[in-house]
């Protein structure tokens, strides 16, 4: 039997000596989309760090495709195949679009790059504008381009339709809808717009101060108002 591409097991990380994510542990199959819902402030982004190497680890373990990777750095454990796609659009606004599209080449040519103005046509329109120069959406568009470029095994997506207009967040999950059905990348997604996350994820995981509170399916979730409520606090 064939690991999982990653599994977390007894994971406990934070920043400092602030404990925030505690003895957390689940695995996602390949080619899987898990969305991971809770109120703010309980670890959601956290968590999705820690599996990055970007929080301080103490204690557990975090396998990518059956490699333990938890004391690699995140450099290392993107080259290992881990995409990570942090909240607040992490791009080089003094780069253009293509020069920021390079940074996510890794030891791919530079032809790869079109495989970016493929997957979002706006980009290519806007190659030689400035980073800092786009909107919120292309922007985001730019950062998870650019991420999409190092072909990571496993991609984590932190609030990525915060602050976009409708429009652009139906272009943006209708890509990692696509990306998903390849099966080829596992996608996990923490999100607050709720009816986005769950029509998107097969399996749903909720957190409470730093926990896994609830898993399920999107249609168990639906069907249970009294979880909706108590872990999310937005009614049925």
């Amino acid at each position: 039997m064939t690991a999982a591409p990653l599994e977390i097991a007894g994971l406990s990380a934070g920043y400092g000596a602030t404990h925030i994510i505690e003895d957390v542990s689940f695995d996602v199959p390949g080619g899987a989309r898990l969305a991971i819902l809770g109120r703010n402030g309980v670890g959601k982004s956290t968590l999705l760090a820690s599996i990055a190497g970007q929080t301080r680890r103490y204690s557990g373990t975090i396998r990518l495709d059956g490699r333990d990777i938890a004391r690699l750095r995140g450099a290392e454990r993107a080259k290992a195949g881990l995409g990570y796609v942090p909240q607040g659009r992490d791009i080089f606004k003094s780069l253009t679009v293509e020069e920021n599209l390079l940074t996510g080449l890794k030891r791919r040519g530079r032809e790869a790059i079109e495989e970016a103005y493929e997957t979002f046509p706006r980009l290519r329109e806007r190659r030689r504008q400035l980073g800092g120069q786009l909107s919120g959406g292309e922007q985001q568009m730019l950062t998870t381009a650019r991420t999409l470029l190092g072909r990571p095994r496993v991609l984590l997506l932190d609030e990525p339709l915060e602050g976009l207009a409708p429009i652009i967040c139906d272009e943006l999950m209708a890509v990692l809808s696509g990306l998903a059905s390849t099966g080829s990348t596992t996608i996990i997604l923490v999100e607050q717009r709720i009816r986005a996350a769950l029509a998107f994820a097969e399996r749903v995981m909720i957190l409470e101060r730093g926990r896994i509170a609830w898993t399920g399916t999107p249609i168990e979730l639906h069907r249970s108002p009294q979880v909706v409520d108590r872990l999310l606090g937005v009614g049925h």
